[in-house]
């Protein structure tokens, strides 16, 4: 996930939570039902902080897991023509000694 994603991510759940908190704080409730709604409002911004955090969790794991699994295919491939190359310099190079 890049910065520029995160911090859009993190202003969305701001603004959220800001827009929420001034929503009730405005309404005309008793104290007790304001808190109650805050309390709501926080809890279900905590579940949706959760759940994009381990969404984003695991595209991290699985771009990175992506990363490594492609890495080790180019170094096979690197290994595997560096040994061809050596096979036939050795060839060359018998021929040479003859």
């Amino acid at each position: 996930m890049s910065t520029k994603n995160g911090n859009g991510l993190l202003a969305l759940l701001a603004g959220a939570a800001i827009g929420a908190a001034i929503g009730i704080l405005f309404a005309p409730d008793k104290g007790s039902k304001t808190r109650e709604k805050i309390k709501e409002g926080l809890d279900d911004l905590k579940d949706e902080t959760k759940e994009k955090f381990s969404k984003t969790k695991d595209e991290l794991k699985e771009t990175v897991e992506d990363l490594l699994s492609n890495s080790s295919y180019k170094a096979e491939e690197a290994i595997t023509f560096l040994e061809e190359k050596l096979a036939e310099l050795k060839k060359q190079n018998a021929k040479l000694q003859k």
